[in-house]
C-alpha cells in the first residue's frame, strides 16, 4: 500500500493546456509535426509565432510526459533504492527552490523528484500566463534544466526497469524531443547536459 501512495503523490496531475486557447493550437501543431517522424524540424520555432509561448506549451509538454514516464517506474525509486538523487556515481543532485529552501539540501530521489515536479508545476501555473513575465526565460530554463535531472537519474538508475516495462523506445524518443529542443534554443548549459553526453551524442548522430 506504502508504495502506492507514494507514487501517486510523486505522479503530479497532467497539466492542460486550455483548449480553444492559442497555446492549445500551438500544442496540436507540436503533436502533428512530432507525428512527421522528423524531430529537429518539429522543435523548430513556427513562422510568425511567439518565442516565449512555443517555449511555454514545450515545457508544458515535457513536464506532463517525464511525469508520465517517472511514473512508471516509482515503485522502483524508493528511499532504500535510491538514497540520494543522481545521476551514475558522478553526478549528485541536491535540492533548493531559492524561496522555502535556500541552502540546497542533501535528499533522496524520490524527495527530490516530487519536490522538483512540485515546484515546476508552480511555475507552470504562473509561467504560462500571457503576457510572460519578464524572467519568462530564465525561469524556463531552469524548469528545463532540472527536468533533464529526471531524465538522466531514470538512465543511470533505472534504465533496467525500464527495459523490463518495455518502454525504452518511449523514453528515448521523449528524451531525444527534449534533447533537440533544448538544443534548437540553447536552453541548457552543456555542462549540464554533462551525465548524458554520450547518450545525447548518439542520438543526434542518428539524425544528421
Amino acid at each position: 500500500l506504502v508504495s502506492g501512495s507514494r507514487s501517486s503523490k510523486t505522479f503530479k496531475p497532467k497539466k492542460n493546456i486550455p483548449e480553444g486557447s492559442h497555446q492549445y493550437e500551438l500544442l496540436k501543431h507540436a503533436e502533428a509535426t512530432l507525428g512527421s517522424g522528423n524531430l529537429r524540424q518539429a522543435v523548430m520555432l513556427p513562422e510568425g509565432e511567439d518565442l516565449n509561448e512555443w517555449i511555454a506549451v514545450n515545457t508544458v509538454d515535457f513536464f506532463n510526459q517525464i511525469n508520465m514516464l517517472y511514473g512508471t517506474i516509482t515503485e522502483f525509486c524508493t528511499e532504500a533504492s535510491c538514497p540520494v538523487m543522481s545521476a551514475g556515481p558522478r553526478y549528485e543532485y541536491h535540492w533548493a527552490d531559492g524561496t522555502n529552501i535556500k541552502k540546497p539540501i542533501k535528499c533522496s530521489a524520490p524527495k527530490y523528484i516530487d519536490y522538483l515536479m512540485t515546484w515546476v508545476q508552480d511555475q507552470l501555473d504562473d509561467e504560462t500566463r500571457v503576457p510572460f513575465p519578464k524572467n519568462f526565460m530564465s525561469v524556463a530554463k531552469t524548469i528545463l534544466k532540472r527536468l533533464f535531472r529526471v531524465y538522466a537519474h531514470i538512465y543511470h538508475q533505472h534504465f533496467d526497469s525500464v527495459m523490463r516495462l518495455q518502454e525504452e523506445a518511449h523514453l528515448n524518443t521523449s528524451f531525444k524531443h527534449f534533447i533537440f529542443f533544448v538544443q534548437e534554443f540553447n536552453l541548457i548549459d552543456r555542462r549540464e547536459l554533462a551525465p548524458l553526453q554520450e547518450l545525447i551524442e548518439k542520438l543526434g548522430s542518428k539524425d544528421r
